[in-house]
């Protein structure tokens, strides 16, 4: 599909949806303050990664998420159309206060199970103008799955 220009500068809009994502893991950030402390004091399975591979992983993903968007907005699609996307940011910024802060696990179960089926939506929209803004939705549909497999364990075990 070819690209619709926009009145503002495409590097000025990338910028803006990083600062979004960014926004979403400011706040994941300061919920978890004790994040290690509480991950570690969980009965886990045994395939539970080790703490520290979060921050790198969920680094990568939230750079894949803004760019997702970014070449999404670059087709020209209407801004109704980045709803599923702005609801997936919503319900990834409120999983970890509800997972680390709140110690609400089966709670944050049924939230990240909501985030799957956005991230999913997310992708199908996307698909419609960009294959590559949709195929950018994977890695973090794959690892918002495994979390979720997780946060299943958890409830279980504890």
């Amino acid at each position: 599909m070819t690209t619709v220009h926009r009145s503002a500068p495409a590097p000025l809009v990338l910028a803006g949806f990083v600062a979004a994502v960014a926004v979403v893991a400011a706040v994941g950030s300061l919920a978890a303050t004790q994040s290690r402390a509480v991950y570690s004091g969980l009965t886990q399975p045994p395939w539970a990664p080790p703490s520290w591979l979060f921050g790198p992983v969920w680094t990568v993903l939230y750079l894949l998420i803004a760019l997702s968007g970014w070449l999404f907005w670059r087709t020209g699609a209407p801004r109704r159309e980045f709803g599923w996307y702005a609801a997936g940011l919503a319900l990834n910024m409120a999983w970890t206060p509800l997972f680390f802060a709140a110690g609400a696990y089966t709670v944050a179960l049924v939230e990240i199970l909501l985030l799957d089926a956005v991230i999913v939506a997310t992708a199908l929209v996307f698909r419609r103008r960009s294959a590559a803004a949709a195929a950018l939705q994977l890695p973090y549909l794959a690892w918002t799955l495994f979390a979720t497999a997780l946060n299943a364990a958890i409830v279980v075990l504890n």
